[in-house]
């Protein structure tokens, strides 16, 4: 199998990518808001909504991770799932963000537990098989690097344009409730075509992986977890994972709020706020591929975090009227919150042959479920906390309310990112390390395969 990765491959892999992260970039910045400000419910139960989605992830995750790596199929391992997730994403997706004709706050809030309970799983069946199929399509560093940037771009991309098609949907209809159904709408519609895309445009480069997939393990699930936990490399990046993304998504469900309250600016503050954030990172991507390509992934988030540090201790202290001065932080945000989206997913390869090295066997889908899994749990009590806590200031007076947001938007993430930065100090995986490692796997399977 060639190590280089066409752009048809790249490309059509990049658009599933992209149509997934269109609701994943609107739940982000807009479901904490719509379910407080539009279905009517209070902060705590609006959090309470999206924790107990993630608690049932705690199940979902690795079990789907377990079982793609065990499916054996003519299409391959992740493909069938792939397909049979599509539309049943796209179809919670739409329920999301619909006001059912409910009276009671209790009948609401059932309704949309279950709608996140159903979200998250479908999403978890999609997004699992597709993360593990970049790691499995090229084996080289640096074209591993390469796809995960095209993820990570795919997904600044359609954070971008879930915020433009919110502006544009607000712009024109008049109706808030009709505003998130019509988003929710083309954001199940963008789901279903460009899974569509990704699973045909990828299905010809990964058809040779599909004649060398390793055998099954014969060991039960809770002994996999155990062995993919005792993995050192993996135990750090999953903690980069988890500061670096519970940090940003903290603020991003802050944002509406410390715009529109702290602030004192229109709701289209935010979108183009959040958009100057996203729209940098998107434009800082590609310098930090190509630093990536001439130095390593650790380097790049070295250089990356601090900038994202730095605007989000800076968003803390600005003041009402200063609009001007909070674009630009939010540009700054953005320019290092473009690492956050790269080096994470991009270490994880190298961590999977680290581990195949050690064991013998390659675990994807478990590898990824437990890191998706942890960094969907920790963003959703974080994200429950910071409900209870708006719900707690709010009932003291405003001022406290407006510090709690404040601390929330700033404080809060640059604890975490510091977090993120001694995660990626301890990762053992260098470069040269991983080069070492993909000699002795090669060496290994030939040895495999004279035995056989």
């Amino acid at each position: 199998m060639s190590t280089r990765l066409s752009f048809q491959t790249k490309f059509a892999y990049g658009v599933g990518e992209l149509g997934t992260a269109i609701p994943i970039g609107l739940s982000i910045f807009y479901l904490l808001f719509f379910l407080t400000e539009v279905v009517g419910l209070s902060p705590t139960l609006a959090g309470t909504v999206l924790l107990i989605g993630r608690v049932w992830d705690a199940i979902n995750d690795p079990l789907i991770g377990w079982l793609s790596d065990r499916t054996q199929t003519r299409w391959g391992r992740r493909y069938p799932w792939l397909v049979c997730g599509a539309l049943p994403l796209g179809f919670f997706t739409f329920m999301l963000w619909l006001v059912p004709p409910l009276q009671s706050e209790t009948s609401l809030f059932i309704y949309y537990v279950l709608m996140a309970v159903g979200g998250y799983a479908a999403f978890s069946v999609i997004i699992l098989p597709m993360v593990a199929i970049a790691t499995e399509l090229t084996p080289d560093y640096d074209e591993r690097t390469s796809i995960m940037s095209v993820r990570s771009a795919a997904n600044i991309i359609g954070s971008v344009v879930g915020l433009i098609l919110a502006q544009i949907v607000f712009a024109l209809i008049e109706d808030t409730r009709q505003q998130y159904m019509i988003l929710g709408g083309v954001s199940a519609i963008f789901i279903v075509v460009s899974i569509a895309v990704c699973v045909v445009g990828t299905y010809g480069q990964y058809r040779p992986v599909m004649r060398k997939q390793p055998e099954l393990s014969p060991h039960p699930m809770n002994r996999q977890l155990r062995r993919v936990f005792s993995n050192r490399a993996f135990r750090w990046v999953m903690g980069l994972y988890l500061c670096s993304w519970v940090g940003v998504q903290v603020t991003a469900a802050m944002l509406p709020y410390f715009v529109t309250d702290w602030m004192q600016l229109g709701e289209q503050h935010f979108t183009q706020m959040a958009i100057a954030v996203q729209g940098s990172s998107v434009a800082l991507l590609p310098l930090w591929l190509w630093v990536t390509k001439r130095t390593s992934k650790q380097i790049v988030y070295f250089a990356g975090a601090p900038l994202a540090l730095i605007g989000v201790c800076i968003l803390g202290l600005v003041q009402p009227g200063q609009v001007g001065l909070m674009y630009l932080v939010g540009v700054v945000i953005g320019a290092g919150l473009s690492t956050f989206y790269l080096v994470p997913f991009a270490m994880l390869p190298d961590v999977i042959d680290d581990e195949e090295l050690r064991t013998g066997e390659r675990q994807e889908g478990m590898f990824i479920s437990l890191m998706v899994f942890l960094q969907k749990v920790g963003v959703a009590i974080a994200i429950f906390l910071s409900g209870w806590l708006l719900d707690w200031a709010g009932q003291i007076g405003p001022d406290t309310r407006l510090l709690i947001i404040r601390l929330l938007a700033s404080a809060l993430p640059s604890l975490l990112i510091c977090g993120g930065v001694y995660c990626v100090y301890r990762y053992p995986l260098t470069r040269t390390a991983h080069h070492r490692i993909r000699l002795k796997l090669e060496r290994n399977r030939k040895q495999h395969q004279r035995n056989s």
